[in-house]
């Protein structure tokens, strides 16, 4: 009786806040938005302690968005802003790029004709201070110093900043500007007419970057071409068709949408690519994922270039954004990614498992797929055919390449593994660096000269072998140590040559040790 009275009593409360609520948004009676929102009232207005309405929503929205698939997200408008920036093609801030050293700030570049390098701030230089508050030797999560450094164009910031040989703290008023993102890495001549361009990932001036390297390649003498698209986590839709039509002859299909509201739309050349005539090898590997796979999977089933590498990642769900007006988002997937010849890009998942979909990579490392081509099979059923020379390929999720390079799990030892997991390397990089920049950019005075003459000194070797000795981090024996030291070496003369220059030249150096870059250029060569 007495829990009747209760729930009789609950009822006639919420009976007036339910009647306005059907009012204002006219749900039914069995509606389950009037369900959510019944339920959310209740939360609001009768739990035992004080609660967050605006936490209350979000946790709804995300719990909904779990049963999905792995793809549709909720964003507060926090976490949207920083997941744009990347792709819009810029942001608005001060203009360097830094590291932090030892819970310091260390400008490793200042962006060329920036706000920083316009009043003078040098590479080497410590900001310890933003707006006279302290950042350095405070243990400032790295997040919170971007955000007092960042801020809207035109406003100012007045910098403490510590610089090498100079005794007194000199102070820097910057004002903040449009800063450029870069979506391509690295292009250069990676062999006499042989072009090579990386792309990181597909952003709304990624075609404006890749055609201008494209161009000074081409002047250059290119006439095979390497788009490597290995860790390429994709981007946006309307980029990689661009891309892609760079290649491609008109009408060619270059992708294809489709889902259960959403009808077929389909992504075709118009016919004005520059690069139809270039011999073209695309690198993929197990981290390409969404736009990547678009473009791969246009050039690769219209059998316009070669793939090289290992499976993609297979991410093939199209996410249409719903903006809030507070500025959080939801991308929720309304189509599935087609290829030409009608694979269906994405890799399976149960709906609401995302931590089996997480294990997707190690599964395929455990099964032997990332280093054994006899251990990849796929059934009659996920046989499709190339459009032009009716070659087999598969579907079953991401794009298989033509030629299969293996990841090689002894390159890399356990040893090593172990220095990268606790930043014994790059701790000894970024104090190396620190100390060596002036006198390295005095002494090589071009990137050739770098290349040919640098040497990684074996006082830093020896540094980062003590380093993880201390952090109870040994080779196993002598052999492990010598077969470690080459490919310790190689990163870190493609780290020094990153800081002294900039990412091309980091590839550069990188790419010449790469397994997949070199089946690239030896079957160009052919």
């Amino acid at each position: 009786m007495k829990k009747k009275l209760i729930i009789l009593t609950l009822s006639l409360l919420l009976l007036p806040l339910l009647a306005q609520a059907q009012m204002k948004l006219n749900f039914g009676s069995d509606s389950p938005l009037r369900k959510l929102q019944l339920a959310e009232m209740a939360i609001t207005n009768f739990y035992v302690d004080t609660v967050n309405e605006q936490r209350l929503a979000e946790d709804a929205i995300r719990g909904m968005l779990e049963k999905l698939d792995p793809h549709s997200t909720y964003t507060d408008a926090r976490e949207t802003k920083a997941m744009n920036e990347p792709l819009q093609g810029d942001f608005e801030g001060i203009g360097v790029q830094f590291n932090m050293i030892e819970d310091t700030l260390v400008v490793i570049q200042p962006v060329v004709n920036g706000p920083s390098e316009k009043v003078g701030i040098l590479a080497g230089d410590r900001i310890v201070s933003v707006n006279d508050s302290a950042i350095a030797g405070v243990k400032m999560p790295r997040n919170d110093i971007m955000k007092r450094l960042r801020g809207k164009k035109g406003t100012k910031v007045r910098l403490g900043v510590v610089r090498r040989g100079v005794k007194s703290l000199l102070t820097f008023t910057v004002t903040r500007a449009k800063i450029p993102v870069h979506t391509l890495n690295a292009a250069y001549m990676i062999r006499p007419s042989v072009g090579y361009v990386r792309l990181e990932s597909f952003g709304m001036k990624t075609h404006e970057e890749f055609m201008t390297a494209v161009d000074s390649l081409r002047k250059k003498g290119m006439k095979s071409l390497i788009l490597d698209l290995q860790d390429n986590g994709g981007g946006y839709l309307q980029a990689a068709v661009q891309i892609a039509n760079e290649f491609l002859r008109d009408n060619d299909m270059i992708v294809y949408t489709e889902g259960r509201r959403v009808r077929r739309q389909d992504y075709k050349a118009v016919g004005n690519g520059h690069l139809q005539d270039v011999r073209t090898f695309v690198l993929v590997n197990e981290l390409t994922a969404s736009a990547a796979e678009i473009v791969t999977g246009a050039i690769q089933d219209n059998d316009r270039g070669t793939v090289i590498g290992r499976r993609t990642f297979g991410k093939g769900l199209v996410q249409r954004p719903f903006d809030f007006p507070d500025g959080s988002m939801i991308r929720l997937t309304i189509a599935h990614y087609y290829t030409p010849s009608g694979r269906c890009i994405q890799k399976p998942y149960k709906k609401g498992d995302l931590k089996d979909y997480e294990m997707d990579l190690e599964n395929r490392l455990r099964h032997g797929e990332l280093t054994n081509k006899d251990s990849i099979h796929f059934a009659d059923s996920l046989k499709y055919y190339t459009i032009r020379q009716h070659r087999v390929v598969y579907g079953g999720g991401g794009i298989m390449p033509d030629y299969f390079v293996p990841l090689d799990t002894m390159k890399y030892t356990r040893f090593h593994r172990q220095l990268a997991a606790k930043n014994v390397i790059i701790d000894a990089y970024l104090k190396y660096a620190d100390a060596n920049r002036k006198a390295l950019k005095a002494h090589f005075k071009t990137f050739e000269a770098f290349n040919s003459g640098y040497v990684i000194p074996q006082s830093l070797l020896d540094q980062i072998i003590a380093e993880g000795k201390k952090q109870k981090v040994e080779p196993k024996d002598a052999a492990e140590l010598a077969a470690t030291l080459p490919h310790i070496r190689t990163q870190l003369k493609a780290l020094v040559a990153r800081d002294l220059w900039d990412m091309n030249e980091y590839f550069r150096v990188w790419n010449e040790q790469s397994e997949i870059v070199s089946k690239a250029v030896d079957l160009a060569g052919e």
